[in-house]
């Protein structure tokens, strides 16, 4: 009875490692992350040309960037998957303390690229973005607290989890960097929340996270510029936000027409944090739609395979980065409709960046081998069969 109720699968000693990857991984997922990835290079195409005119670049430089590191993203996330829960555990943890080593360092040699944020690594070659791989570490680091908190005799996790969660926040404030700040905010909320966590001690918390809003609007001249854009009744022409929307509203149903499009050559985030604009206004709503199902199917099909797993671990860090993943997604999108007001977040796999694919890749792949189905019990039981 508990097998038919939790869904648990029978182990097949002396199984080729492959073969059992592929009974109890969701392929579903993985075929919507292709998916995603496929359109984020089709929207390449289209977008990052007119960048590379106005840096004197050849017309595809960008792109070909963007293949090159998506393979790497891909590649990293198809091995992770391989991993048993405590090695992506293990490996949560050290990318968690490098990521958070490095934006310790950032103040003394990041870089803000002229947008006001320091936020980057300048490598010569390219750029590094630590907050994008703390995400997923973040997540599971802290997973792993809240469920040795349930233990008998266990340790204060949750507290831990939270002061790890303030330190992280604060320094993403320093950037500043308020919507990753958010959206690290919202992962640990989440799992907190799954993890027994009183509902008033969440709606405390909330009421916190307005208060340090208000007071970074009354004291940032930065964050008050962007709030106030955003409660603006009128929306200017020349603004991101502007050629967003007119780019959107000219795509209507079915788009302009492919290379058609206009916003590309007007909007400087074009290839980043607005290229859904460009898919609005080439491909029109369909496409929006598509893109909006596919993160829909991973996050969706993600909890529902979780709500099988009974060791607390691997369900709280399946939820935290399932609902991070698709809370990320949600932001940019609402950004380009106006929705919420600007916040500088890329679309997962989507839009270029080399930091955000590659962490995409990582977060996804610790997702999907903690959503694969195993036999009970076999926390640590990696592909070779060395479970408990």
């Amino acid at each position: 009875m508990t097998e038919m109720v939790y869904g648990s699968v029978f182990r097949r000693n002396g199984e080729p490692i492959l073969p059992r990857w592929w009974r109890t991984v969701d392929k579903w997922s993985i075929g919507c992350v292709l998916a995603l990835f496929g359109i984020g290079l089709l929207l390449g195409l289209a977008s990052s040309p007119p960048l590379a005119e106005r840096h004197g670049l050849w017309a595809f430089h960008y792109f070909e960037r963007q293949v090159a590191f998506g393979a790497i993203a891909l590649l990293t996330m198809f091995a992770i998957t391989l991993l048993a829960p405590k090695t992506v555990r293990r490996i949560a943890v050290l990318v968690f303390l490098a990521s958070f080593g490095a934006m310790v360092t950032l103040p003394f040699f990041g870089t803000d690229f002229g947008k006001g944020a320091v936020r980057w690594f300048s490598l010569g070659f390219g750029s590094l973005q630590p907050s994008e791989f703390l995400k997923p570490g973040f997540i599971v680091l802290v997973a792993w607290l809240i469920a040795a908190s349930n233990e008998v005799a266990g340790p204060p996790g949750k507290s831990l989890s939270f002061a790890l969660a303030l330190a992280v926040v604060g320094l993403l404030a320093m950037q500043p960097d308020y919507g990753q700040a958010c959206l690290i905010f919202f992962a640990w909320g989440v799992m907190y929340f799954v993890g027994g966590a009183h509902f008033l001690l969440l709606l405390l918390i909330a009421g916190l996270i307005v208060s340090c809003g208000i007071l970074a609007y009354e004291n940032s001249e930065h964050v008050a510029r962007r709030i106030d854009g955003f409660l603006s009744t009128e929306v200017d022409p020349t603004t991101q936000l502007g050629y967003a929307a007119n780019a959107i509203r000219e795509g209507g149903l079915f788009g302009v027409g492919v290379g058609e499009g206009t916003v590309k050559w007007s909007l400087p985030d074009a290839h980043t944090d607005f290229i859904i604009a460009v898919a609005a206004e080439e491909y029109g709503l369909i496409l929006v739609l598509v893109v909006i199902l596919l993160y829909s199917t991973i996050a969706f099909r993600s909890l529902y395979r979780l709500t099988r797993e009974r060791d607390p671990f691997i369900r709280l860090a399946g939820t935290g980065l399932a609902c991070t993943f698709a809370m990320q997604a949600l932001i940019n999108l609402s950004v380009a409709v106006r929705l919420l007001p600007a916040k500088g977040m890329t679309l997962p796999f989507v839009s270029y960046g080399g930091s955000s694919l590659l962490a995409g890749g990582i977060l996804a792949g610790m997702l999907l081998a903690f959503t694969r189905t195993r036999p009970h019990g076999d926390v640590q039981g990696s592909l070779a069969g060395n479970g408990r």
